[in-house]
């Protein structure tokens, strides 16, 4: 039978908590106090703990902070003043699971137990069916983190460059968290006309709009139980925006026609290539939505910056080609590999596998050469040490200008500065080139390894 510790100051709250884990069929233990509850947490293991914030001797944050580093495994809850919601997000940020507010609404409490409870007995999902594709040492730190977001219901904002796997992050914090049964629903804000937000989101009732022929159920409640992921919500309009924070702040939602509102239950999973922060001072995104969405933010890396992923990417994207066209798997030739490391991957990971798409289709045989890549933007940095950052300080323009440079005096070192073919090793036109070095004030413009169709090029 699963245990639970109730930690509150006042007996009716800890009697009536009590009364209804009893019910569920969950044993219950109660503290008074931080002292106790620290007393009783090291003399027996727990399931759940349910704390109130202000303790007479502490803080509920204190408890949650001493909980995730004796006790990581162990859920905790907080219990909030009502319309407390800053509060909730402090102890969210601190490490808690989920928050619930005075009165406590029972229906509420009762699936914040069965959820946290799940987590708890929940069997740890299996890194065979991880979607994320990667051992560098970005890739290892993100697994991680995503270990422990499965575990807590804050929202989180995912942030990263198109193409980088933003969606599948997020399911993977779905699929490893208490809410995994559940439906995942991912939704693209940018892809859904304006004059049907209201009913894509919420639903609808029968008769409350021309053509509304029979009941809709909105994604909120298609998601009922598991996860809504919000993908580029930066797109939303500023009248949807209210709606939204509404819906998360209340956790309630109101179908276009109906005259009550009805509880929800989701968790929320924003992301966007946008900086939200930028979009709030210009005044596109509302500061109070950011805050709400902004509780956990995470980073999804860019390709180039975990280069050392490229070929475990390639092998597998190829491999799972293989099976769909039903052929043998195809191989990279070394100088198709060596293009690959060089590109800059403004697409990231969906960029690298329309590439090979379409090299594959181009290919004849098992072989795909570097000419069947068809890379025509500027190359990227050099293979070099893949952990290198950004220079603290250091302007993104004039980082990335250095390491153009250095990847072209590179090829031009190898060929001897044989301006034709450096162009050809970098993937460019020599036209390209030649701009490039004039750019850059290296260009001697003596037109001597010039090819006789260059200015067709």
């Amino acid at each position: 039978m699963s245990l639970v510790l109730i930690v509150d100051d006042e007996p009716d709250i800890r009697e009536l908590l009590e009364i209804t884990l009893t019910r569920m069929g969950v044993s219950a233990l109660s503290a008074e106090d931080l002292a106790t509850a620290q007393q009783t947490l090291q003399e027996q293991h727990f399931d759940l703990v349910l704390t109130d914030m202000h303790l007479p001797d502490g803080s509920g944050i204190d408890l949650i902070r001493t909980i995730q580093e004796r006790w990581p495994q162990t859920p905790v809850a907080v219990i909030t003043a009502y319309g407390s919601m800053e509060t909730a997000i402090t102890a969210l940020k601190a490490g808690a699971y989920d928050f619930i507010s005075k009165p406590v609404d029972l229906t509420r409490l009762r699936e914040l137990v069965q959820h946290a409870l799940r987590l708890s007995s929940k069997t740890p999902v299996s890194a065979d069916g991880d979607p994320l594709i990667g051992n560098s040492e970005a890739m290892q730190r993100l697994r991680l983190t995503l270990q422990k977001l499965a575990r807590s219901q804050a929202p989180v904002c995912i942030h990263g460059e198109s193409g980088s796997g933003k969606e599948l992050v997020a399911r993977r914090i779905h699929e490893l968290s208490s809410r995994s049964e559940h439906p995942f629903i991912p939704v693209n804000c940018g892809a859904i006309p304006v004059e049907l937000m209201e009913t894509e989101f919420f639903g609808h009732k029968k008769g409350s709009f021309t053509g509304a022929q029979e009941d809709k159920i909105g994604l909120f409640q298609a998601a009922g139980g598991g996860t809504l992921f919000l993908d580029e919500v930066a797109d939303l309009p500023l009248s949807m925006q209210v709606k939204l924070l509404r819906a998360i702040q209340e956790k309630t939602i109101r179908p276009v026609g109906a005259t009550r509102e009805m509880a929800i239950d989701v968790r929320i999973i924003s992301a966007s290539h946008k900086d939200l922060q930028l979009e709030v001072e210009a005044g596109r995104f509302r500061q109070d939505l950011f805050y709400r969405l902004h509780v956990i933010p995470l980073r999804v890396p860019a390709l180039r910056e975990r280069r050392e992923d490229i070929d475990l990417l390639c092998e597998t994207f190829l491999a799972r080609m293989a099976q769909d066209w039903n052929i043998a798997t195809p191989r990279l030739h070394s100088q198709a590999r060596q293009r690959l490391q060089i590109h800059a991957f403004p697409g990231n990971v969906r960029e690298l596998q329309n590439i090979l798409e379409r090299a594959l289709a181009l290919s004849e045989g098992q072989l795909i050469l570097e000419e069947h890549l068809h890379i025509d933007s500027p190359a990227g940095p050099t293979p070099c040490n893949p952990a290198q950052e950004l220079p603290a300080g250091a302007a993104l323009e004039d980082y990335l200008q250095d390491i153009e440079k250095r990847a072209i005096l590179q090829a031009l070192e190898d060929t001897r500065w044989n301006r034709t073919l450096a162009a050809k090793k970098l993937g460019m036109s020599f036209r390209s080139l030649r701009y490039r070095l004039k750019k850059m004030g290296l260009d001697q413009d003596d037109g001597g390894d010039e090819p006789a169709d260059a200015g067709q090029a």
